[in-house]
Parts: structure tokens; sequence; C-alpha cells
């Protein structure tokens, strides 16, 4: 392979293989490789503005089965000193300090939780709009929607239905980690399978339900397996409906493995700034079909998402207010309103306020 040869295919919009994302991510200097995903942001988000988002992250329960080694937020039903269910005066406590910072937007995740069907989802989804009639439900994801057909015994596109018919507005990428059965069986072996994961995005798309997608790398994935995870991904956007938005954006994020049970058989792998930066351009060059990459500062820190903006990223993410699973395994970082903007404006930018459909707010 030839790296101009793939310079031009990128920036003529070319789908690249899985083998030629390895090779340009191996071989291309970084430096080119950051232009190239530059010329591309341009490109598909044109001008010098950066988006940004109020949410709040809920976690509903932290009961789940899916037996996740990278976690430690989760436990069992057993485990009942430690597990627990929001309760309808908590979430009334949560929205309202959240439209006090000006957001208008829950991102709703838990767990596998074993009792929890689909008329637990119906109910508290109907319940937070009660509580909310205009808060906008980002809400579980396609592991936690797999699970909720199997135990309800419906269809995926049933318990889709029925969820937008309660209150989903969106849904999320969660879940995703690599998109590999490889991976899937060793580090979260309960978890549904990357076929399911697929079949959940592409029925929310066929709904017109708008979503995200995600990676998590840095463990025990090859960089073959990365790449295979981003044409996964630029392919189920391909097969979307005419119209359906698909996925909005794509955010990736370093693996945080501090105390895990994933520590314990994955060597420490020190993610470096540029590795990361590198990640955030073969994303953008890869992904021709999906037009926003958001710059995951929450892992890697508000500098490193600061450089991102300058390799692909168009896209700060959400300020995350209330987030409990990644900080769990050691992320430590936190930005408010105020400094996202300064940040982005740092960088050389125009900040933007948006909702999750990227329309401005």
């Amino acid at each position: 392979m030839n790296l101009n040869t793939l310079y031009t295919k990128a920036l003529n919009k070319e789908p690249l293989s899985a083998d030629e994302g390895a090779f340009l991510y191996r071989n291309a200097p970084p430096a080119e490789l950051f232009e190239t995903a530059q010329k591309l942001r341009y490109s598909h988000v044109p001008g010098k503005r950066v988006s940004w988002q109020i949410d709040r992250n809920i976690n509903y329960t932290n009961v789940c089965i899916s037996g996740c080694l990278f976690c430690n937020f989760h436990c069992t039903v057993s485990q009942k000193e430690k597990s627990y269910t929001t309760s309808t005066e908590e979430y009334k406590v949560k929205i309202a300090e959240l439209r006090a910072l000006g957001g208008d937007q829950i991102l709703l995740q838990g767990g596998l939780h074993p009792n929890y069907d689909i008329t637990f989802y119906e109910n508290l989804f109907t319940e937070l709009k009660s509580i909310d009639p205009e808060i906008k439900l980002n809400a579980l994801g396609p592991p936690e929607v797999a699970h909720i057909a199997r135990i309800s015994r419906i269809s995926i596109e049933e318990t889709l239905e029925r969820l937008v018919k309660a209150g989903l507005t969106t849904l999320p990428g969660a879940g995703a980690e690599i998109l590999s059965d490889r991976i899937r069986k060793i580090i979260s072996p309960a978890k549904p399978n990357t076929a399911k994961w697929c079949e959940v995005m592409r029925a929310a798309h066929k709904m017109g339900l708008s979503t995200t997608a995600t990676m998590v790398y840095g463990h025990i994935e090859t960089i073959e397996e990365r790449m295979e995870h981003l044409v996964t991904i630029r392919e189920i956007q391909a097969d979307r409906p005419a119209g359906a938005p698909g996925f909005r954006a794509f955010i990736s994020w370093p693996m945080q493995m501090e105390g895990t049970k994933l520590a314990e058989i994955c060597a420490k792998r020190d993610i470096t700034p540029v590795e990361h930066l590198k990640m955030i351009a073969i994303s953008r060059i890869m992904l021709t079909n999906i037009p926003h990459i958001q710059a995951s500062w929450l892992t890697v820190g508000e500098t490193i998402g600061q450089m991102a903006l300058h390799c692909g990223a168009d896209d700060m993410g959400s300020i995350m207010i209330e987030e409990n699973v990644v900080s769990s395994a050691g992320a430590s970082f936190r930005m408010g309103s105020e400094e996202m903007q300064r940040r982005i404006h740092e960088a050389g930018f125009e900040p933007w306020l948006r909702g999750q459909d990227y329309s401005p707010r």
C-alpha cells in the first residue's frame, strides 16, 4: 500500500478497508494523518464552530448481569447493601438541577437487570415525562434494548416502538466496546453479541431514531479489530433508510481499568495523547458517512480534547453532569459550561450549544 494513494482516497471520501485503515494508522506520520483528518472535518462540518452539550447522565440502577470485567460500578441483585434503583424523588432533584444548569436531556443508562422487563421501562419513561414533559430521553443502549426484548419475550422492533411511545427520544451507542465476539466473550461474557448490537441499531434506524456510535479501545483488541469496528459502523450507517439520521456522531475513548477485573488479565496500557489523537483522526477518515466526531475529553483530559479539535473532531460532547461508570475505573476529569466554552475558544474555535440531533439550542 502507498500512503499518498490512501490520503487521496480518504480526501475523496472513498471508503477505506479495515486493512487500509490499519496501514494508515501504523505507518502515516501523525502530522500527515491529523492534516488529512482535519481537511475531512471541514468538508463534513465547514467553518470554525465546535459544538457542545449540556445533559445529565443518570444510572437508573447498578444491578447488572452482564459481567463486564472493566466495570467497578455494577453489582448483583443479591448485593442488597450495594444495589439501588433511582427513586422518583431522586429523579425530581436531578432533573431540577439539570434544568438549573441549562440542560434539557437525560442520558439514562443502567445495566442488564434480570427482573426489569419492558413494563418497568414504560413506567419509568412515563414517570420522567410526568415530572418534566419537555425533558428529552437519550436512553438505554443496544445491549439494554436486546436484554429487555429477551426477558419480555418480544421482538426488538416492538421493544423500541413501546419505548418510543413511552418517551424515548434518541438511542445512545452504549455497550459497543469493540464489535468483535472474540473480545466480547472475554471482557463482557454475558452482554449481547456483536450481531445483536448491530440488529438493535439497524432497527432503530429503520424507525427513524437518531443514534450515536461508540468504541472503547486500548485493552485486548488489535489495531485490525479497531478498524473492523469502524467498517461495521460505516456499513450500518450506509444501510439506513433514505432520510433517516442514523448515527449522528461517533465517540471513542480509551478503556479505564483501574481496580477492575480486566486489569488483572490485561497488561496495563498507557494510552498516549498521540494514540488517542490518531484514533480521532482515523475515525474521521474511515467514517465517510457519519457527520460528527467527538473529542472525547472525559477520559483523556481537557487539553487533549482541545488538540482533538485539530485532528478531525468537531464536537466536544457534553459537560457530563454526573458520571459513574468510567469514573469508578479511574477517569477523573470534569468541566462546567463556562470552562467548556473557554476551552473551545482557546483552541481557536467558536462554541455553539447543541441538542442531541445537533440542532442549535
